[in-house]
């Protein structure tokens, strides 16, 4: 099937869109160990919108790979992932903001761009606020969780080329902030560019 859209994401950039109902949505990780934080909202009525607790709570898995049905907050599904070539993404690791690149790294990180930044803008051409971000999908980024409950953010598990495939179940919004963030592994310390390809439906 011929692709509806097919784009370079740069990196630090942002993106948004809607896919379609029965379209399917691919983020590929062009040069490997990329982190892409990801929103997702029904495009029709955009106070329903990803949640962590609930696709967590349905999957029985803090991670999301194939077979990972991504549901709103009031249950519903509204993507699923029907192909995953990396293994496992992250779903409780957040997004990274100008606030708390300061708290971990220093007050001199204040000034770097972040994914909560690229939210925002992107957000606000849909008529969306700091009110609507919501705990996020971490694409590609490895948080393991150890037996204490710790969390870590350590190198990733993905390489260039690697993929996840996203089916549409409801026309979904979808957010994208690739992660700008240059003070931990999840990028490998040098963010590189993504690509998203739309099939199905009218991008």
């Amino acid at each position: 099937m011929s692709p509806t859209l097919d784009v370079v994401v740069p990196a630090r950039a942002p993106w948004s869109g809607v896919v379609p109902a029965g379209a399917t949505l691919e983020i590929v990780d062009e040069g490997g160990n990329q982190a892409v934080d990801c929103l997702l909202y029904n495009a029709h009525r955009t106070e329903e919108r990803y949640s962590a607790q609930d696709t967590i709570s349905a999957r029985g898995n803090i991670f999301l790979t194939t077979g990972s049905e991504l549901r709103s907050n009031e249950g519903n599904v509204l993507m699923r992932v029907v192909s995953d070539t990396c293994g496992r993404h992250d779903t409780i690791g957040g997004a990274c903001s100008q606030e708390s690149n300061t708290l971990r790294y220093g007050h001199h990180t204040r000034h770097q761009h972040a994914c909560v930044e690229n939210f925002l803008q992107e957000g606000a051409r849909h008529g969306l606020g700091k009110r609507d971000l919501v705990s996020n999908i971490n694409w590609f980024m490895n948080v393991p969780v150890e037996a204490d409950g710790t969390l870590g953010i350590v190198d990733g598990i993905s390489a260039p080329g690697l993929h996840v495939v996203l089916e549409a179940v409801m026309d979904t919004l979808v957010l994208i902030s690739n992660c700008p963030q240059i003070n931990n592994p999840c990028n490998g310390f040098d963010p590189t560019p993504v690509r998203l390809v739309i099939r199905g439906g009218s991008a």
